[in-house]
């Protein structure tokens, strides 16, 4: 099998090849998920081990297999450079981190601090190569970063803001147990995100009068804040739809 036929099995789905690269993304996602199984549970028992290796191995396949077929991935830029560059790709670096920590190259101090199992976490984001509408939705967040970042720094600035008042409010009150409503700065900004996400999980509550009404006001602005990008994102993912839905007529 040459590298241009492995290519449009593994990456594109070409039309002669369309069942047997679906066939191999269906594998792939397979697993995926068998990798994550280990991931539910405490212990590593024999049949965890088995599931880790034989999706480890799966990975490593598949890692080198786009590895070596990089200039078709890239035909714009050099053979050579494309060889060269792929490790250093976004989704590259990912697929290596979900490797790593299977195949024994990792300190023993790291798998002490538990980095190993965290790592393994990173294998959820394979699945960004097989969900083309999370790529989509990926695609319309950069379309609309400045908006979306105005906003995150709208909501920042309240959270500080609204947590610095109420620490000041409440820095003197306490509860009906005897301790403090804020123990530091922190606790603040804890409970001004849960208030202005509009989660409000009641572990801190402000007591004072005054403290509820700042509460209240926040919540109200929560409400907004956290509308404000629901439109943006809604009308430019319709749109990205729309444009997919003409590309693909026009292919036909």
């Amino acid at each position: 099998m040459n590298r241009k036929k492995i290519f449009s099995i593994v990456e594109v789905a070409e039309d002669h090849n369309e069942t047997a690269s679906r066939i191999y993304d269906i594998f792939m996602l397979v697993m995926i998920f068998m990798s994550i199984i280990p991931l539910m549970f405490k212990e590593m028992t024999p049949l965890m081990v088995l599931l880790d290796r034989i999706s480890v191995t799966a990975f490593i396949i598949d890692y080198f297999l786009r590895w070596i077929t990089a200039d078709f991935w890239r035909p714009q830029i050099k053979k050579s450079v494309a060889f060269l560059t792929y490790p250093i790709t976004t989704m590259a670096i990912l697929d290596l981190l979900s490797i790593l920590p299977s195949i024994g190259v990792l300190s023993r101090a790291l798998k002490i601090l538990r980095v190993v199992r965290l790592l393994k976490l990173i294998r959820v984001f394979r699945l960004l190569r097989y969900t083309p509408r999370i790529v989509v939705l990926i695609n319309v967040f950069k379309k609309e970063r400045v908006v979306l970042f105005t906003v995150l720094g709208i909501a920042v600035f309240y959270i500080f803001a609204t947590a610095l008042i109420m620490f000041n409010v409440e820095m003197y009150t306490h509860t009906a147990d005897g301790g403090v409503v804020f123990e530091n700065f922190f606790d603040a900004l804890y409970w001004a995100t849960t208030t202005l996400t509009t989660v409000g999980y009641g572990d801190i509550a402000p007591v004072s009068e005054i403290a509820r009404v700042v509460s209240m006001i926040s919540s109200i602005f929560g409400v907004a804040i956290i509308a404000l990008p629901s439109g943006v994102i809604t009308a430019s993912y319709m749109e990205e739809l729309k444009k997919i839905k003409e590309e693909k007529e026009n292919k036909k």
